[in-house]
């Protein structure tokens, strides 16, 4: 492992539309105004690898990177939380923590996105913050970092 921790932030389907989509619910702060934040809240503690895809594949397979490169995976699964046990399993091989992160808080939202896959492999769960919730994140994730050295 390298001197400088490495913490792969992760976003899924519809999160390159934030700043335009429902900003009552997420937001106006686009998916690069959240990198810039992740970025400052690791300041010199970790470089951020920061990503979004549509395509639930292409999740699965930078998740099963994350085992390789990366100290700590946070992950906003956006709707596949609700629907995909593909990604609940790739989570399931991580030995890294991992923080399920929503920008809204779907226990308040409609009853189908009660239910996660991926809270029960993750580490922990950030929910209903808005872009804040990043920032939290990646400090939650410094700190797992930290405890586990």
């Amino acid at each position: 492992m390298s001197d400088t921790s490495v913490i792969h932030v992760l976003n899924g389907p519809n999160l390159n539309l934030l700043g335009v989509r429902e900003p009552e619910i997420y937001g106006r702060d686009t998916l690069a105004d959240i990198e810039r934040r992740c970025v400052t809240a690791a300041g010199d503690g970790a470089q951020i690898v920061f990503r979004q895809t549509n395509h639930e594949g292409v999740l699965v397979d930078w998740i099963q990177e994350a085992r390789e490169k990366a100290q700590a995976l946070i992950l906003n699964p956006a709707a596949y939380g609700h629907t995909s046990v593909a990604l609940h399993d790739a989570l399931k091989t991580l030995t890294i923590p991992v923080l399920e992160l929503h920008l809204s808080n779907p226990a308040a939202r409609e009853a189908f996105r009660h239910h996660s896959y991926v809270s029960s492999a993750a580490t922990g769960v950030i929910a209903g913050f808005g872009a804040a919730g990043y920032e939290l994140a990646v400090q939650a994730a410094l700190t797992q970092i930290r405890e586990r050295a």
